[in-house]
């Protein structure tokens, strides 16, 4: 097939090819020629229905981005509308709980109506902490670890001088996906030491170097019995820390706290 020149196409605009095409054909057109520039014709119009079944596709496809914003929209508008009741649910709790201690002539049950109102109102902190990362791609993790233990020695250690919860070590940046279930184990860890602990509960990030890093929480208690092992034991909050640590490819270590003292628990990752 000859290829033609720009001038050859326009040239042959004077007549008409033999494939009636609608191109026009001069005198001296041989039928190479003209065959040529009807192959040409068809090309074209099979590229032009190419391109528009394409643009067709395209403002399909535009359709169906916009109906999927449209829809993480709403559900993004129902999530918050769902955390703000949950939010106000545990405030009305807290106070409902509040007002019965007042109105309670047992200073004993005024008391535990106290700390369980202070108890619900800080679950709705904590809760809002953790959701506050939905949207962030990394935090910094003591900073955070702070606000978190801040929020549970409120809760659990009723303002005592005697007991402390502290964080140490370097602030450490990690993606919202592993910080989310770690703050949970961190959470329930930290509930656990309360519980035992005597005085001083700490919470530590450790760099391990060669070996990734650590989240440690120690505690002063009376420390765990031999040959304890987490994965056999009946409580809730030993089953989620286990499954939370798998999740997010850590390693669970149990060991004695500080001076052989109380227990220390320790999620290592890479």
């Amino acid at each position: 097939m000859n290829i033609l020149s720009r001038a050859q196409l326009a040239a042959h605009r004077k007549g008409t090819t033999p494939g009636g095409t609608g191109l026009h054909k001069p005198a001296n057109c041989g039928l190479a020629t003209c065959s040529a520039i009807t192959m040409h014709e068809r090309e074209l119009k099979k590229h032009r229905a190419t391109e528009a079944k394409l643009r067709k596709s395209l403002a399909s496809e535009h359709a169906l981005l916009r109906q999927q914003d449209e829809l993480i929209q709403r559900q993004d508008v129902l999530s918050k509308e769902s955390e703000h009741r949950l939010l106000n649910g545990l405030q009305l709790i807290a106070s409902l709980l509040a007002l019965q201690s007042r109105a309670t002539a047992n200073p004993e049950a005024a008391a535990q109506l106290t700390i369980a109102a202070n108890r619900v109102a800080t679950l709705g902190r904590i809760h809002r902490h953790l959701h506050a990362l939905d949207h962030a791609d990394s935090v910094d993790f003591k900073s955070y670890l702070e606000k978190l233990c801040h929020d549970l020695s409120e809760m659990a250690l009723n303002g005592s001088p005697e007991r402390v919860l502290a964080v140490e070590g370097s602030e450490r940046r990690i993606a919202t996906v592993t910080a989310i279930p770690l703050a949970f184990i961190a959470s329930e860890l930290i509930t656990n030491a309360i519980k035992y602990a005597k005085g001083r509960i700490t919470v530590r990030l450790e760099s391990r170097p060669g070996q990734g890093w650590a989240l440690s929480v120690v505690d002063d208690g009376p420390g765990l019995p031999e040959g304890f092992d987490p994965a056999a034991t009946h409580g809730l909050g030993m089953k989620i820390v286990s499954s939370l640590v798998r999740q997010i490819g850590g390693r669970l270590q149990i060991a004695r706290g500080d001076d052989g003292k109380g227990a220390r628990f320790t999620v290592l990752l890479a």
